[in-house]
């Protein structure tokens, strides 16, 4: 069942979470910039998987499903699959250590601006890759 509504919701809010993290990045909440770029990319790419017909799990991450599900994709995604897979299980392993920490992990002291723009740049990859073959 494609319920392409659906799609296009996860995509128009993962837009409106990018420019969220702007407001995240500005405010140097380097912590939060990661969590949110992986909320970016979940939603996103369960948006692009509702668009070619493939029920998403309901997991963070979703690479195994997206590669698994190749030949389902457009041409120009599966071009950039190997680097989206990377960015959902990427930002998956960052989850919940960016928004809980740890008892030996706060992450406001442990992430840094660099964490912070690698997490932004993947996200914006992300929905970049994935906008022009759900809307």
């Amino acid at each position: 069942m494609r319920n392409q509504g659906l799609a296009t919701d996860h995509v128009r809010r993962a837009e409106a979470r990018l420019r969220a993290l702007d407001a995240l990045y500005e405010a140097e909440s380097w912590a939060d910039v990661v969590r949110e770029s992986q909320e970016v990319v979940e939603l996103a790419l369960k948006g692009l998987l509702r668009a070619v017909g493939v029920e998403p799990p309901r997991v963070h991450d979703v690479a195994d499903v997206l590669i698994a599900e190749r030949t389902r994709l457009p041409g120009p995604v599966s071009k950039d699959l190997d680097r989206l897979a990377e960015a959902s299980r990427g930002l998956r392993r960052d989850r919940e250590l960016a928004f809980y920490g740890a008892e030996d992990l706060t992450p406001s002291d442990f992430y840094k601006q660099a964490d912070a723009d690698q997490a932004r740049a993947a996200a914006r990859l992300v929905v970049k890759a994935v906008r022009p073959h759900v809307a």
